[in-house]
């Protein structure tokens, strides 16, 4: 194999890795823009220039393979002259409205212009003007003027979505971003070009003048929008709320994880988080009086379930759990129903209508816990959903607890209504209301994922960490709290007090889940099988990336 010195250091690197690459491994820096690990290489921007010894001129590190023997400077008088005359040119015709644009503070024309740009400008000429505020698409902007024409958000359509709607059109410095004539950015990776836009060209509608950057904070997370389990970053506002119309969660962003989703995230669950602070939120426990709804507090409202359940017979108990539910939720909920002797339970829907998928990230089954559901116990198959309800219909069941469901959203709603009528005691536990909440006779609110500490297994069974990004809205609670309240009154002691107990005694009882824990878990998720050294191995090779540790390229 090939050994590289870069600045005085040297490593042996794999035969066809590029300068830019060898650098990384040696933990030294090099300025890019049109460079992404995710995206073939094409050498366009020149921001990455470098000195080689015996090469006259300097050479773009990103598209340059290393040889045997190469030396290699970075920081030479003649590479950093070479990078600040590059910077000069692609800020030619770059308009200077950092203090409007909703880049600022992630914008790499500013980080690079500060560390090696500083010039004089020599520009008497006017700006060459291009269109602003292009509507490209359902939820990208494009800002011409500010585009440095680095093509990878074109890259990105042709080779990772594969919907070719981006082009280069024109010559000179005349050249622009477009889509192509009868195109739209409209496919569902599309807001991944605005990840990757190292300039402030491509913007998130959503987003868009929503909030500055830098009051901002970052949480890892896991995407609840299907089975794949997406690794994300929640991004949070909780100091300022006359921004973003109060709204906490105010993105997603792809986190990149090379054995779930690399640098990616579909925008159906990069929306996902539109829910937690939806005004359909349920933030205080609540029991109906006719068609009148009471607001009550948790002591009230455990206790008057709590008496329902006892005394009802365990066999007109019904339970509806659901995949929407964490590892650790289900956990305590199955020792719940077992220690109560509860055998009318249910768990998974099926969807009136067949869900989007495709052969890229998202799954047809849009529920991120599926498979920890099976591993916890509860019925995967949906045919056990339809009997609970048939029995509900056939007035077999006194009380019914349902999680999280929207029973509509599979089943007639009359057929719902109907069924639900027939039970005298409904409680609905969910964090947001719908057509199967107004039927309930207690609603007990439950926090939103953003809000909570836990795991999800996903369809490859890698069990991976929902960081609690912001704190449950009003006084709602995690559901596993939730069942141990419950299950005070009723004698079913459930000894946990975080999050962290609740995961570490099911990975002492549930042999699905041993020799796991929280740490174990980490940001990249633990594969169900794998051995708690492979994983800690497979992470000191890891190789440090900075496009994997800057967030704004993912």
């Amino acid at each position: 194999m090939p050994n590289i010195t870069i600045d005085g250091k040297t490593v042996e690197v794999e035969p066809g890795t590029t300068v830019i690459q060898a650098a990384e491994k040696l933990g030294i820096e090099l300025p890019r823009y049109c460079y992404h690990p995710g995206l073939s290489i094409v050498g366009q921007c020149r921001i990455c220039l470098v000195e080689i010894e015996k090469m006259p001129k300097p050479q773009v590190a990103c598209y340059t393979p290393v040889t045997d023997g190469m030396v290699v400077h970075t920081q030479s008088e003649k590479a950093l002259r070479a990078r600040k005359d590059v910077l000069e040119m692609l800020l030619v015709n770059h308009p200077l409205d950092c203090p409007v644009c909703d880049q600022a503070g992630e914008c790499w024309l500013q980080e690079y212009y500060m560390r090696i740009g500083q010039y004089d400008s020599k520009m008497i000429e006017d700006k060459v003007k291009k269109n602003k505020a292009l509507d490209l698409g359902p939820h990208v902007m494009l800002d011409q003027e500010r585009c440095i024409l680095c093509t990878r958000c074109v890259r990105f359509c042709d080779e990772i979505s594969k919907s070719h709607e981006l082009g280069i059109f024109n010559r000179g410095d005349h050249a622009e971003l477009a889509p192509h004539p009868g195109k739209r950015l409209d496919n569902l990776y599309s807001v991944n070009t605005v990840d990757i836009c190292p300039v402030g060209a491509l913007t998130e509608k959503d987003f868009r003048f929503e909030a500055r950057v830098w009051y901002l904070e970052a949480t890892n997370s896991i995407c609840p929008g299907c089975s794949t389990g997406c690794n994300i970053a929640v991004h949070t506002n909780t100091e300022r709320t006359h921004h973003a119309q109060g709204r906490r969660v105010v993105r997603l962003k792809p986190r990149y994880n090379p054995e779930v989703n690399q640098w990616w995230m579909c925008d159906l669950g990069r929306y996902s988080f539109k829910s937690a602070d939806d005004p359909s939120r349920l933030t205080v426990p609540m029991l109906r009086q006719g068609e009148q709804w009471i607001e009550t507090s948790w002591e009230v409202a455990i206790e008057a379930v709590a008496q329902k359940i006892k005394s009802t017979a365990a066999d007109r108990v019904g339970l509806w759990a659901s995949p929407q539910l964490t590892n650790e939720d289900l956990f305590v909920l199955k020792k719940f129903a077992g220690r109560l002797g509860l055998t009318r339970v249910a768990a998974a829907l099926a969807p009136l209508e067949k869900p989007v998928s495709d052969n890229f990230l998202i799954k047809e089954d849009h529920n991120p816990n599926t498979r920890g559901l099976g591993l916890a116990g509860f019925p995967v198959e949906t045919k056990a959903s339809a009997d609970l309800l048939q029995q509900a219909a056939d007035g077999k069941l006194a009380v019914l607890l349902i999680f999280s469901h929207d029973l509509s959203q599979s089943f007639a709603a009359d057929a719902v209504t109907s069924a639900l009528a027939k039970v005298p005691t409904v409680i609905f536990i969910g964090p947001n209301r719908n057509a199967t909440s107004a039927a309930a006779h207690f609603i007990l609110p439950a926090a939103a994922w953003p809000e909570l500490d836990g795991t999800f297994t996903n369809f490859a069974e890698r069990v991976q960490r929902l960081r609690r990004a912001v704190a449950p809205l009003g006084d709602a609670r995690p559901v596993w709290q939730i069942v141990k309240l419950l299950g005070k009154p009723l004698g079913v002691i459930l000894p946990y007090l975080e999050s962290e107990d609740v995961f570490a005694a099911l990975a002492r009882e549930n042999s699905a889940f041993a020799g796991m824990s929280y740490a174990t878990i980490g940001d990249l998720g633990h594969q169900r099988g794998e051995e708690a050294a492979a994983v800690k191995a497979r992470r000191l090779n890891q190789v440090p990336d900075k496009l994997r540790i800057i967030p704004i390229f993912g």
